[in-house]
């Protein structure tokens, strides 16, 4: 797959032009993106309904228009904090990508949990990853992180968390959003989905982390041999392994669990779950 290639949720679109002045370093851009994203729960403020929708956005497009609609100065002019776009993790992450791969930039989102919120749970989160010409390297554009690791003590990727459960060496009810939420929203189950959000995220559908479709399912299920071998994949992919990622594309390609079709279901936060469709004219 080609990372320097917009998908079509990273794709600016009409907004494209807005990105040509950004820096192309990845520590440039992701400072840009931190004054254009404000975290829906991590930054404290109440946001009004209204705005809460803006979580929803999707695609790259839609951010900017949000954006645009309240600034018309280029996307590095200082925003206020409350009048930023309504995000989370993934928007940061998808909005760096978005830049990263306008400037000629290989670049794509990460899914998995991070080590470094809180030292008793393990929080889902959504990180950028980036080809410096030699290697991937892993920045966490919406704290300012510049090299993280895709492993323990940084952001363990999805692939690695399943695995691990798989073997039983860790307490995977400390995986999830937080430790004082309903239990669906962490465990087995919930890292089962990560998993096949983070192959969707690899393979160009930057999905936001409560949509659902096919396999994603609040229960644990019966077909834990497929994410046994997509974490497998995934795993093997991360280490150079090109057949790996090879066996990924035909597998996402070929079994419809696993990819979205034409209409996923919205889960959005403190919402009713809503249907989209995922087909744009442009």
């Amino acid at each position: 797959m080609d990372y320097t290639r917009q998908t079509r949720f990273s794709n600016p679109r009409q907004h494209a032009a807005l990105f040509d002045p950004l820096p192309a370093d990845p520590d440039g851009i992701g400072e840009v993106v931190r004054n254009l994203v404000v975290h829906y729960r991590g930054s404290g403020i109440d946001f009004p309904p209204d705005r809460l929708t803006e979580i929803d956005s999707r695609w790259v497009d839609r951010m900017l228009d949000a954006d645009r609609g309240r600034y018309a100065a280029p996307l590095a002019e200082p925003r206020p904090q409350s009048q930023r776009i309504v995000g989370c993790c993934r928007d940061f992450t998808l909005l760096t990508v978005a830049a990263l791969r306008h400037k000629g930039v290989p670049a794509r989102s990460r899914i998995g949990f991070a080590d470094y919120f809180d030292p008793l749970f393990h929080l889902d989160h959504v990180i950028t990853e980036y080809w410096d010409g030699s290697r991937w390297i892993a920045t966490d554009s919406q704290l300012g992180l510049p090299d993280v690791r895709l492993s323990t003590g940084g952001l363990r990727p999805a692939a690695q968390v399943w695995a691990a459960y798989r073997r039983g060496e860790i307490d995977v009810d400390k995986f999830g959003v937080g430790p004082e939420l309903p239990d669906e929203l962490r465990g087995a189950a919930f890292v089962r989905n990560y998993v096949i959000y983070e192959l969707a995220h690899r393979r160009g559908d930057e999905l936001l982390l409560w949509d659902v479709w096919g396999g994603v399912s609040l229960q644990l299920g019966d077909d834990l041999a497929v994410i046994d071998e997509i974490a497998d994949l995934l795993q093997s992919a991360d280490a150079g392994d090109r057949g790996a990622e090879r066996k990924l594309a035909d597998l996402y390609a070929s079994d419809p669990r696993l990819r979205p079709g034409d209409h996923i279901t919205c889960a959005t936060p403190d919402r009713a779950p809503s249907r989209v469709d995922l087909r744009r004219s442009t």
